[in-house]
């Protein structure tokens, strides 16, 4: 990492540092864990399942709908485990390098928080769903390894930011969500009342790295929309784990997939999950307009 040919990033954090400090809580003591979840409730919203709106979500039996809200509960918190755990090795990496001086301190508050908040998601994965789902394969990069290095830094930010904001989507519906039980609500809000925070900060050095290449290799600011476009479309599609429809007792999973993931349902529902993320992209001005 080529981190001296980053120019200093100056942010004004003042009041994302104040909101950390003032809202801090102990993650260890401040949940209570029951022993079991009533097995007819669901664990994740089931309008936020991969197979929503379509005939075959119509066609399990009401065991398999509440056995998929419980394997996609596991599955969307285990990929907040291995995101969490990725964007952390990436900002530990910077924390004290030059150009990330002015905003270290706020740094350390994000990576205590991540740590907590890795916590939490397994805890609720292992004592009730008795596992995490493995990583998925990551996107390759191929494509932007040749980028300037603020460019490449450019995208590394940007993927904590998109991976966040998908996350606060779903967060902030289960929060309010009555049908599920009153520790999965509660791990949603407390995660999606942090991630405000981080999301905003993630938006902050986005533009601010964003400036930093339009200015110096303008060439370079469609590749990125593009690298981009494809990340939103590999998030989206790690939501539908063929392992989650298995273990709920859905045969032919791969093949449901596929069917899910193409289904005009499925992505206007992208869509929407997506509609903030794209519209703060578009805005900046590397859009998916940019790419058509």
């Amino acid at each position: 990492m080529a981190v001296r040919e980053i120019e200093p990033i100056v942010l004004d954090l003042g009041r994302l540092e104040n909101l950390a400090e003032s809202g801090y809580y102990n993650p260890y003591t401040m949940f209570d864990w029951p022993e079991a979840i009533e097995p007819d409730q669901p664990w994740m919203s089931e309008s936020l399942t991969t197979l929503a709106g379509t005939p075959m979500w119509d066609e399990l039996t009401r065991e398999q709908q509440i056995a998929l809200t419980r394997f996609e509960a596991i599955n969307f918190f285990s990929l907040n485990i291995h995101g969490i755990r990725e964007l952390m090795s990436e900002v530990v990496m910077r924390i004290h390098e030059r150009p990330y001086a002015d905003v270290s301190e706020f740094l350390h508050h994000f990576i205590g928080e991540e740590n907590e908040h890795m916590w939490f998601f397994a805890q609720f994965c292992l004592r009730y769903g008795g596992k995490l789902y493995p990583a998925q394969p990551t996107l390759k990069a191929d494509s932007v390894e040749h980028l300037s290095p603020v460019a490449r830094e450019l995208i590394v930010f940007a993927r904590i930011l998109i991976f966040e904001e998908i996350v606060d989507y779903y967060n902030a519906h289960m929060a309010t969500d009555q049908s599920l039980p009153p520790i999965a609500r509660e791990i949603n809000r407390v995660h999606h009342q942090d991630e405000s925070r981080h999301v905003a900060f993630g938006r902050m050095i986005f533009t601010h790295l964003l400036g930093q290449v339009a200015r110096r290799d303008p060439d370079e600011v469609p590749l990125v929309a593009e690298y981009l476009e494809n990340y939103l479309q590999y998030s989206i599609a790690t939501l539908y784990n063929p392992a989650a429809y298995r273990d709920a007792g859905i045969p032919d999973a791969l093949a449901l997939r596929r069917r899910a993931l193409e289904h005009p349902a499925r992505l206007k529902a992208h869509d929407d999950v997506l509609k903030r993320t794209r519209k703060f992209l578009t805005k900046s001005g590397v859009g998916r307009e940019i790419i058509k």
